[in-house]
């Protein structure tokens, strides 16, 4: 079935950009709207220009789109689904069960579909 090929091959490219933690983390936070670099950062707890660095590859992979007003850019979600994509995603890490509390597994999830993510509960 050779037209499976190049659908497996974007699909495993996507898996590719998606397979970074704070990329993960960072799709999960635009997933409420548009961010800029520094309140994603500030909200993630990570410097500034790590998260400029990955934003910068989403939107290379059409992941993010960026709006800029003056000196600040601001991201937001191109396919927005993907989001809950990786919600989903959770489903799988549970059934592994391998290094993940199930504990864990629960914040991440309520963290994630409710949208109330903060430094001090996003580790």
């Amino acid at each position: 079935m050779p037209s499976r090929l190049p659908v497996a091959k974007e699909l495993a490219e996507i898996f590719k950009i998606l397979a970074h933690p704070d990329r993960i983390r960072m799709i999960e936070e635009l997933r409420a709207g548009e961010r800029d670099v520094n309140g994603l950062a500030a909200t993630l707890g990570l410097p500034a220009p790590r998260v400029s660095q990955h934003l910068s590859l989403l939107r290379a992979h059409r992941v993010v789109q960026e709006r800029r007003e003056g000196r600040h850019h601001f991201y937001q979600l191109h396919q927005p689904d993907i989001a809950q994509w990786i919600v989903t995603g959770l489903d799988f890490v549970e059934g592994r069960m391998t290094g993940v509390s199930s504990h864990d597994i629960s914040a991440a999830r309520k963290l994630w579909t409710n949208g109330h993510n903060t430094p001090s509960s996003d580790q």
